[in-house]
């Protein structure tokens, strides 16, 4: 099916109204508690207003010391409930399904911002992380099964879990940064462990109807493409997952590790045995005509970053205009706030090389 605007069916829960999924992305937006904000609010329910067949949230983090940057909206309270509650109502009501990205930034929890030298499965001296012990991967692993059931209280269809970029998910599948001798240790099986007693859990305990994700990384942060492609296809022959999203910072690149150069990294992902287990595709898809070229090449749907960040809007443009270009860099920061960035935002995107224009001085007089 290479049809953006054809709806698509998960095993689990509702179908989404075409193959467009609003990437989780970093908007430091929250209150500093972890509490949904206004800006929050705003940024994204003007997605799912836009015709984002699914809106997801940036990443919210499980446990207090997970927390990965200022703003950070959180799910690991629930304080927290109020906000969310909000933001899924409002975001069915537009039409969009929903999702709460569940994260936990493990060694790259800033301890300026948790007040503590930060986590991870082995000691890690760049970082000054101190290794998780047993019961603390368990209260882990148990915190994140919490937070899906919280997203699923709050009204949420489903919950993604980010096992990419190199934060505690992904540290753990990382042979390099994972140096346990446990269960959780050594082999791959050993270091998905964490990931599959998450999934496990998360299909106890949410309702039957309840979607889930899963983001990885196919390279890059001490991952490795042959056993993350392992991982993917072993999830998707077990089927407990709904779907998998694949985040590889380009759709078209080819893969870095030498021994796999001469097709994209993508087609990696596309070939395998994936059942009924969705799989979705994530890097520089910017135009409708990138987001057709990912599904003509094998994905089953596409997370639009930067496009949407542009135009809150991006798919109705798109359904109006196949061949629909995002506007060119920079823009302004006044078109951004009109698309929703609240301050916070755009300031962020501001340290974006080249994403923001500079603007003019005021003249006085």
């Amino acid at each position: 099916m290479t049809d953006l605007f054809a709806p698509m069916d998960f095993v689990r829960g509702p179908a989404m109204k075409n193959r467009i999924m609003l990437a989780p992305l970093t908007n430091l937006q929250s209150h500093v508690d972890g509490r949904m904000s206004d800006d929050e609010f705003r940024w994204l329910t003007m997605r799912a207003t836009g015709g984002f067949g699914l809106t997801m949230t940036c990443a919210a983090h499980v446990q207090r010391i997970g927390q990965g940057f200022p703003g950070q909206m959180g799910v690991w309270s629930d304080d927290h409930l109020e906000g969310l509650t909000r933001l899924a109502a409002k975001i069915r009501a537009e039409g969009s399904l929903s999702a709460v990205q569940l994260h936990h930034a493990g060694m790259r929890s800033p301890a300026e911002i948790i007040g503590e030298a930060p986590v991870c499965p082995s000691d890690n001296d760049e970082f000054k992380a101190r290794g998780l012990t047993a019961a603390e991967v368990e209260q882990l692993t148990e915190d994140f099964i919490a937070a899906a059931v919280r997203s699923e209280k709050a009204g949420f269809d489903g919950v993604e879990l980010h096992g990419a970029h190199g934060y505690v998910l992904c540290q753990f599948l990382s042979p390099e940064i994972n140096r346990r001798d446990d269960q959780w240790g050594g082999s791959l099986q050993n270091r998905a462990r964490i990931i599959t007693d998450i999934i496990a859990g998360v299909r106890a305990r949410c309702r039957p109807d309840f979607t889930l994700g899963l983001r990885l990384s196919p390279e890059r942060f001490g991952v490795q493409l042959a056993e993350i492609r392992e991982l993917a296809q072993t999830l998707m022959s077990g089927g407990a997952l709904d779907y998998i999203d694949m985040s590889l910072w380009d759709v078209r690149k080819e893969p870095v590790e030498p021994d796999f150069q001469g097709r994209s990294l993508m087609s990696y992902f596309t070939e395998l045995d994936r059942g009924q287990t969705r799989l979705g595709v994530a890097g520089k898809i910017m135009s409708g005509d990138d987001a057709r070229w990912a599904l003509e090449h094998g994905a089953d749907f596409v997370l639009v970053g930067r496009g949407a960040i542009l135009h809150h809007d991006w798919p109705k443009k798109v359904a109006a205009d196949p061949h629909f270009t995002p506007l060119s860099l920079p823009v302004p920061a006044a078109h951004l706030r009109a698309e929703g960035l609240g301050p916070a935002f755009v300031q962020y995107m501001s340290t974006w090389k080249g994403f923001v224009a500079a603007e003019e001085p005021e003249v006085v007089g």
